[in-house]
């Protein structure tokens, strides 16, 4: 097609060079005047001038086409453009401006004229020769151009076949589409029912990869928790073979100990004699009192001790501070606790627990006169002190003698 088109450019260009050339042709061989001329002359220049042949038949075909111009080298030795256009005016040709100047000598304008007129004559010339020469080679393109022109016509008619054959083609394609624009909007509806479908899938989605990376955080918290737990296990289990083997270390001393104990025990309660054991209530150096023994530790200043040196002194003899059960203990107790030189008092197993008196057994005590107050502080502790009766509060940091209590032996 993009062929086609150009060939048929191509023979209207040639057309109208053809009506053009004609058209001159007639208005230089029917010339009957000059139409609005106009020169520009200057010295030392090459000029142009319009020119426009009027004819008595003009050519329909160039009615509407702009005036054909022809140039033509034009030398000419003017002082001023006052005196052309007086020329022209002299010649018969009709100037775009009127002249002002009316009061020159007639004999530069004849001059002027006649230049002119020259001029005129050798353009005219020109032109003829000119046309003379085209007209030869005008003929033989007008040929061409009918040649062309035959090749056109086949080819508009092949063209309108196949207009034809594209029309057909057409309303099979305007069907085809009708039906694909159907076909289309049927695609549109399940495209919006797969998108609905689609945004759906996808926030379950969304919920499904939210819900998969909490339970993979909680995952990994879980096998960071089962890595601390079985790193607390075999630590718990080390501790626990351990702690067993300790156990058995402990039973092992214990039974050692418990046989010792019992010589120990034997051989303080039942002393061996000359020839046989004579077993007492009490240890050697203790005095026995009802169901209890005490010993008096009636220790000088430098070898006193405060209330918790005093209750470990009496751990290390298997017994502890002592514990008054009745009033005729209190009485004996209060008896043995001897006034001497550098004693201040004699602890026993009694001391302040938030504002009450409690004794070394967890049991407090009931008859609140048998100390002098209640305790102040926790860091009171009760002393006994021959002679002083109640028992008297004093800090448990002051070192004192103690007196340590046990049960005694039934024998």
């Amino acid at each position: 097609m993009d062929g086609l088109k150009g060939t048929g450019q191509t023979a209207t260009s040639r057309r109208r060079v053809l009506c053009d050339l004609t058209s001159q042709t007639s208005l230089f061989r029917g010339q009957t005047g000059l139409n609005r001329p106009t020169v520009v002359m200057a010295e030392g220049e090459v000029n142009y001038a319009a020119v426009v042949f009027k004819s008595r038949n003009p050519p329909q075909a160039v009615v509407k086409k702009e005036e054909d111009v022809v140039y033509d080298e034009v030398k000419g030795q003017t002082k001023t453009t006052q005196q052309t256009a007086d020329t022209h005016v002299s010649a018969g040709f009709v100037p775009d401006t009127k002249s002002n100047d009316k009061g020159h000598h007639c004999q530069p304008l004849t001059c002027c004229l006649g230049i002119l007129c020259v001029i005129l004559l050798l353009g005219i010339i020109a032109v003829s020769v000119y046309f003379t020469l085209r007209h030869g080679s005008d003929v033989s393109e007008l040929k061409a151009l009918m040649a062309e022109n035959h090749n056109l016509t086949n080819i508009s008619s092949k063209l309108l076949s196949d207009n034809e054959n594209l029309k057909t083609d057409n309303n099979n394609l305007t069907n085809i589409s009708s039906k694909l624009l159907s076909d289309n909007e049927n695609l549109k509806t399940d495209n919006n029912n797969l998108t609905n479908q689609f945004e759906k899938l996808t926030q379950n989605y969304t919920v499904l990869v939210r819900n998969i990376t909490d339970l993979t955080e909680k995952k990994q918290q879980l096998e960071t928790q089962n890595q601390q737990l079985e790193t607390q296990n075999q630590q718990l289990e080390t501790q626990r073979n351990n702690l067993t083997q300790q156990i058995q270390n402990m039973e092992t001393k214990w039974n050692e100990q418990n046989i010792s104990r019992a010589q120990w025990t034997i051989d303080t309660y039942c002393p061996k004699g000359s020839n046989e054991r004579q077993c007492k209530a009490c240890p050697k150096g203790w005095e026995n009192f009802q169901t209890s023994c005490f010993a008096i530790n009636n220790a000088e200043a430098p070898k006193q001790r405060t209330w918790e040196g005093a209750r470990e002194d009496c751990r290390g003899r298997n017994s502890d501070l002592a514990v008054i059960d009745n009033e005729a203990q209190k009485t004996f107790i209060t008896g043995k606790s001897w006034t001497e030189s550098g004693i201040n008092g004699y602890w026993i197993g009694l001391r302040g627990e938030n504002g009450r008196w409690k004794w070394i057994n967890g049991s407090f005590l009931t008859e609140s006169s048998w100390v002098q107050q209640p305790p102040t502080n926790n860091n009171s502790c009760a002393a006994s002190l021959q002679n002083l009766n109640p028992w008297k509060s004093m800090d448990c940091d002051v070192k004192n003698a103690w007196i340590c209590g046990q049960q005694a032996l039934t024998v």
